[in-house]
């Protein structure tokens, strides 16, 4: 019978040299990163909520500390409107970008003629700058020269005043929002579409589904994690929309957003830099309960095969 061969115990210097050079290793990695977050994004972001709390004209020397003064004007008097355009805004861009670009992603997924030229085209918008958008879209919808208008005069319409009423002005921000992002996810639902095991969807027709049922019984459930997905990441990038706001509505004229809102009161010519930061940080909160909100309860209803 033969023994069992004896186990070498390391020492406990070695195991413990190992753990400091690991942990060394660690903080080698983490530090440098964690260091340029702290000082490019959380050392703004503190700074920001103590300029809110002051009385402070941009660029002058001196700055009086009010509190919550800044908060209690906004709320009295701007947020009606600010935050009754930001949540407009917000959801009509958002679900109409969802919407069409699920779609337009069905459509596209389809053995089409052209199929791989129409993908580039529907998401070539989204790639191209938002300063050149604005500009382009800005000479559709002249009331005066613009391709619009000519198109209206053939049939006998005028155009109508896109950039003198508010609720035409939001309503062009929505229309060219909507149409530069959408392909974002329309490429994204194509994906999530195309990663549906087919054997899925041929035993459904084999057992007499129709495509609405199968969409709803089996696609929709399967895509609901890119559903998710999209809606956290369109709500948060909607919400800070500046780029067409500022190129099409300079005076923000029915347009003013939270974030262009913070804008004018900064570099509008009211030169408020803490009413300003006070708008900011208003944003910043409402960003962090959105995405809360959005993980503990929204992702419970999403399915994860």
């Amino acid at each position: 019978m033969t023994s069992a061969a004896p186990t070498i115990a390391r020492p406990r210097g070695h195991i413990g040299r190992r753990r400091i050079h690991e942990a060394l290793l660690f903080v080698a990695f983490v530090l440098p990163n964690a260091a340029l977050i702290a000082v490019f994004t959380y050392r703004p972001l503190v700074l920001n909520i103590w300029y809110s709390m002051l009385d402070w004209t941009l660029g002058s020397p001196t700055a009086k500390f009010i509190g919550l003064g800044n908060y209690r004007e906004f709320f009295s008097r701007d947020a009606g409107q600010v935050l009754t355009t930001t949540l407009v805004f917000t959801v009509v861009t958002v679900g109409g970008s969802m919407l069409i670009g699920l779609g337009l992603a069905v459509v596209l997924n389809r053995r089409l003629v052209g199929r791989n030229v129409a993908r580039a085209t529907v998401f070539a918008p989204y790639v191209l700058s938002g300063v050149g958008v604005g500009l382009v879209w800005t000479f559709i919808f002249d009331p005066v020269g613009g391709v619009l208008a000519a198109v209206l005069r053939k049939f006998g319409q005028s155009s109508p005043q896109w950039f003198l009423q508010p609720p035409l002005s939001l309503t062009m921000i929505i229309i060219v929002y909507i149409w530069k992002n959408l392909g974002y996810c329309a490429v994204i639902y194509l994906a999530a579409l195309q990663a549906i095991p087919r054997d899925l969807l041929e035993a459904a027709a084999l057992d007499g589904a129709t495509r609405g049922r199968s969409f709803r019984a089996i696609i929709w459930p399967l895509i609901s994690p890119t559903t998710f997905f999209l809606l956290m990441t369109t709500i948060l990038s909607s919400l800070q929309s500046f780029d067409l706001i500022r190129i099409m509505t300079p005076m923000g004229q029915g347009t003013t957003t939270l974030m262009y809102a913070s804008y004018l009161q900064a570099f509008g010519g009211y030169n408020r830099a803490g009413y300003s930061a006070a708008i900011s940080t208003l944003l910043v909160v409402i960003l962090l309960i959105l995405t809360v909100f959005q993980m503990r309860f929204l992702e419970r209803k999403v399915y994860y095969a």
